[in-house]
């Protein structure tokens, strides 16, 4: 079994990587493409793998495009850090997808969907155009409207040290000020620029910037000192401990 991998986030190419080689599937690793552009390209010069995995948003467009551009007939598992809302038109469609952060056990249905499938699920190319048109690029926000008294205030993104969330309450702490945000943590991660901000565990989004020390805590834990830390305390949760080191060292 061949697999291709399109992404252009080197962390999460290499997350899926690690997870395929737990999920006791026989398969050949072939390559990691991360833009529409190189993708093209791949596949007009290279004998076509059994299963592609491919992001949706890659760092020059969607990756939708590349079935405008070449034939593809081959069975493809999507992944996505699109909202559970603006996906329903995946399931309509029959169309594979993972959404982001990709959870082991949902690697392991999706796995276990295409060996059944008999490699029948390959994407239509009119689905693929009206997908294309309803869904929206997801950019990486530069602004965040915050609750200042009774209206909004707008500050940077880049102004953001971590975020918590507190008795269904999410609160952004930037230097010396809080603030409350009208989002769910779960929205507002899936908003941010994930090369600067990680989610170390339910509750807390850290930006990188922010970050002075990490040190060894119990049960395999790391424990962060952060800039403004106002009473929080920062503990990266078990699961994610060595994918936090990764993102930390890139």
């Amino acid at each position: 079994m061949q697999i291709l991998i399109i992404e252009d986030e080197p962390r999460a190419a290499s997350q899926l990587q690690r997870m395929l080689n737990t999920c006791n599937f026989d398969f050949q690793f072939l390559d990691i493409i991360d833009t529409v552009e190189d993708a093209v390209i791949w596949f007009e010069e290279h004998s076509h793998p059994d299963l592609v995995f491919m992001d949706i948003q890659l760092a020059d467009g969607l990756s939708f495009e590349i079935f405008q551009k070449t034939t593809i007939e081959i069975p493809i598992i999507f992944t996505t850090a699109f909202d559970q809302y603006a996906i329903q038109a995946f399931k309509v469609n029959s169309i594979d997808y993972l959404l982001k952060p990709i959870q082991k056990d949902d690697l392991r249905l999706a796995l276990d969907k295409f060996m059944k499938s008999n490699n029948s699920n390959v994407v239509e190319p009119s689905v693929l155009k009206e997908l294309l048109g309803s869904l929206k690029v997801i950019q990486k926000r530069e602004g965040l409207l915050v609750k200042e008294g009774k209206g909004f205030i707008q500050i940077r993104i880049s102004a953001l040290l971590y975020c918590y969330s507190e008795d269904s309450i999410t609160f952004g702490v930037t230097a010396h000020k809080r603030f409350i945000i009208d989002e769910s943590i779960d929205d507002l991660f899936n908003s941010l620029d994930q090369s600067k901000f990680y989610r170390i565990n339910r509750g807390q989004i850290v930006a990188k910037t922010a970050i002075l020390k990490i040190d060894p805590y119990f049960n395999h834990r790391v424990k962060l000192s952060i800039t403004e830390p106002r009473d929080q305390e920062f503990i990266v949760s078990r699961p994610k401990t060595s994918d936090f080191k990764s993102w930390m060292n890139q």
